[in-house]
């Protein structure tokens, strides 16, 4: 199995003229994983999984949604049913037609919405957002620029601070230097356009509902009862709905996927 230790960069041109960034990492020749970053987040939320991904014999293909990073804004009506199209055209330009899918945090609905496409083989929930979400940024998003403001004072902090301020948004406990570094350069490239995004998913997740019936491929959701960031108890409506399995552990919102990245890989590989 061929691996790569670390993550590449490219620009995909989407047929609208959009541009869509993403990272390959991982196993080259292994089983393609499309991975959802968290709301916000990067491409370069690879860098956490490369390793792994490469140890369990999988092929990460991650994009920066629209807005995010590298990747065009999307069209004012655009929404996370129009994802699936945009990662259909980037699939096909790889010439992968089969692929599972990973969906982190606020990367669950985007996931979710792709596990529709007829190349979908599994989806992995990991602390994922179930729509209609009342996390505390969904109710935020409610008030004008509120979630724009927050994060832009929280990107000049974290500039001022260092890596840990922005790890301890997402987790109690303390990790290794290379994993908060590599937390943090996703949360500052998240932001290098500016926070529309973040505000733009925020508002989607306070009005928007997902449709469990609509998936019909295989999914496994991982979840923790100390996660401040999403609440559990949608999450368990949501796949006793889909009849999927999920793994309640006693973790918070990055320690549930730091727990728990060997496992979903290898269950998303096994399909």
């Amino acid at each position: 199995m061929n691996r790569t230790e670390s993550y590449s960069s490219n620009i995909h041109t989407l047929t609208d003229g959009r541009t869509l960034a993403y990272t390959c990492s991982g196993a080259s020749d292994g089983t393609p994983v499309v991975v959802h970053h968290g709301t916000p987040g990067s491409r370069l939320f690879a860098g956490p999984l490369s390793d792994v991904a490469a140890t369990e014999g999988v092929r990460l293909i991650t994009p920066d949604r629209p807005g995010y990073g590298r990747s065009s804004t999307p069209p004012s009506d655009w929404t996370w049913w129009d994802w699936q199209s945009d990662l259909t055209e980037l699939l096909d330009s790889m010439s992968i037609d089969r692929a599972a899918l990973l969906g982190f945090s606020g990367g669950g609905p985007f996931a979710i919405a792709a596990a529709t496409s007829e190349w979908a083989s599994r989806l992995g929930l990991v602390s994922t957002v179930i729509p209609p979400a009342e996390t505390g940024l969904a109710t935020l998003s409610k008030v004008p620029f509120a979630v724009r403001l927050l994060f832009w004072v929280s990107s000049v902090i974290a500039t001022v601070a260092g890596p840990e301020t922005v790890v301890q948004q997402y987790t109690d406990r303390t990790v290794s230097a290379t994993i908060a570094q590599a937390v943090a350069e996703d949360f500052d490239e998240a932001l290098r356009q500016d926070t529309r995004a973040v505000a733009r998913e925020c508002r989607a997740f306070a009005a928007n509902t997902l449709d469990s019936k609509r998936v019909s491929i295989p999914v496994h959701a991982w979840h923790g009862t100390e996660d401040a960031n999403t609440p559990l108890a949608p999450v368990q409506a949501f796949m006793n709905s889909t009849g999927g399995p999920l793994e309640i552990t006693e973790a918070d919102h990055l320690g549930t996927l730091l727990d728990h990245r060997e496992d979903t890989f290898r269950w998303l590989d096994s399909g």
